[in-house]
């Protein structure tokens, strides 16, 4: 697993949030040297997802909803999109030949216990932590 090119800007574009303040999708891109539409894009999944808020209008900008302490990298993986999956057959919509012919799979149910282990690691660090490195 690794984290995405689109968590990462994510990550950057709530850095660039902290201060409460609203600003603008051309502001956050310049000031954290990202692709103005990928900006864009990912603004609207964390505004989705409850983590921003959106302000239209002439004053308009974004600006932070949550408090980033009680917000996990897991919950921003979540946000945009991004599977923490270590294989595809963590996917509970994965059809898995191999299980269908011969029943349980003690790879898969191996592979389980690390992914559990996984997520719960992700969960455990918050996105004030990540930013600000305390």
């Amino acid at each position: 697993m690794v984290i995405t090119r689109e968590t990462d800007y994510a990550l950057r574009i709530l850095r660039a949030l902290t201060d409460g303040e609203l600003h603008t999708v051309r502001q956050i891109a310049q000031d954290e040297l990202l692709p103005r539409a990928f900006t864009y894009k990912i603004l609207k999944k964390l505004a989705q997802a409850g983590l921003i808020e959106v302000v239209r209008g002439t004053a308009g900008g974004c600006r932070l909803s949550v408090e980033l302490a009680d917000t996990s990298l897991y919950d921003l993986m979540m946000a945009t999109g991004e599977r923490s999956n270590l294989t595809s057959c963590m996917d509970p919509q994965f059809q898995c030949q191999w299980r269908d012919c011969h029943g349980e799979c003690a790879v898969h149910h191996n592979l389980m216990k690390i992914q559990e282990k996984l997520d719960q690691e992700l969960r455990m660090h918050n996105l004030k932590e990540i930013l600000a490195g305390h």
